[in-house]
């Protein structure tokens, strides 16, 4: 049995229709559905059960020799929640809870971390998981903060700084700047592929900040861009090789702009690109991050070779197999 939480959200939905895709039958999904469509992003799947998350420890505890893997994608990710409380308690606690049940229970344990934590990125993208590296980063908004107080825990006890079980196999997630199919409901929080493509579509201005930095022109503000399916074939990567263990970054290692992104998402929609540059927000421009990358090097070390889908064929396949569709989802 393999557990994914957060399995109606982005990222979870991927992966628990990729481990449908490589064959394993009894996926049990935690998550809340709520009222709108998320559901739809697991309509297609055959699922074992689905366990509400104030179920998740009894059900846990009621088939704990069942269990194989836990995958815990389940977060509260909006980078402008405020309320810090309920971010901590859903992303650092519950995630600590799990490692502690993991090892417990011997059982291997995948959670996703974020890219968030490198703050503004002055300290560089390398995955380093020790316990001094990490004090030196500094999160810059309360979401980023709650992931890397679980990255901290889990160095501390790794390091042997604390006291505390490991699990047997444990990796943590840097996801990068993650888009495809099943993020329709994130709202804001959607990909700019996502938010752009309807407009493209309709005939209508792409629309991007203005450069306020002089090393980088309009349009030129670099991210790592990274297809969710990618995601999904590293977490299947983990899983399938239990000796791998540590904080991984999940990016693509390029660094891509947003003007790049825009033609791409014109060329996919078969319609002559339009951009428009307007000035970003004042409040933006002090704490406006013009590069992400992140350094793929120790998950290549670790064994993982396959190659990553370019901007351009990331987007086409977004565009085209789904978007463009009347059945937008995975």
């Amino acid at each position: 049995m393999i557990v994914v939480t957060g399995g109606t959200g982005f990222i979870g939905s991927n992966l628990v229709a990729g481990l449908e895709e490589a064959g394993h039958k009894r996926i049990v999904l935690c998550d809340t559905l709520g009222s709108e469509d998320k559901w739809k992003n697991i309509a297609k799947r055959k699922l074992h059960n689905i366990v509400p998350p104030n179920r998740l420890m009894d059900y846990l505890d009621e088939h704990a020799n069942e269990v194989e893997a836990i995958f815990h994608m389940g977060a509260i990710s909006s980078t402008t929640e405020k309320d810090v409380d309920l971010i901590i308690e859903t992303n650092f606690v519950l995630t600590r809870t799990l490692w502690n049940w993991c090892a417990r229970r011997n059982v291997r344990f995948i959670y996703a971390s974020s890219a968030s934590t490198y703050g503004d990125g002055g300290a560089g993208f390398i995955d380093h998981d020790q316990p001094d590296f990490l004090s030196t980063l500094h999160p810059l908004n309360p979401y980023g903060w709650s992931k890397h107080l679980m990255d901290r825990y889990a160095s501390s006890i790794v390091y042997k700084q604390e006291e505390g079980g490991i699990p047997p196999q444990w990796c943590g997630l840097k996801f990068f700047n993650v888009y495809g199919p099943n993020e329709y409901h994130k709202g804001d929080q959607m990909s700019v592929i996502c938010k752009m493509y309807p407009q493209v579509a309709a005939g209508a201005t792409a629309r991007l900040f203005k450069s306020h930095n002089p090393d980088y022109e309009d349009g030129g503000q670099l991210r790592d861009f990274i297809y969710v399916k990618d995601c999904v074939k590293v977490m299947l990567w983990l899983f399938q090789n239990p000796q791998v263990n540590g904080l991984f970054n999940v990016g693509t290692g390029q660094a891509r702009s947003f003007k790049d992104l825009a033609i791409a998402t014109f060329a996919a929609a078969g319609v002559k690109e339009k951009i428009q540059y307007f000035d970003m927000p004042e409040q933006l421009k002090d704490r406006y991050q013009y590069f992400t990358q992140a350094n793929m090097t120790k998950l290549r070390d670790a064994g993982y070779n396959m190659p990553f889908t370019s901007l351009e064929d990331g987007i086409r396949d977004y565009v085209v197999g789904y978007m463009s569709n009347p059945d937008q989802y995975r």
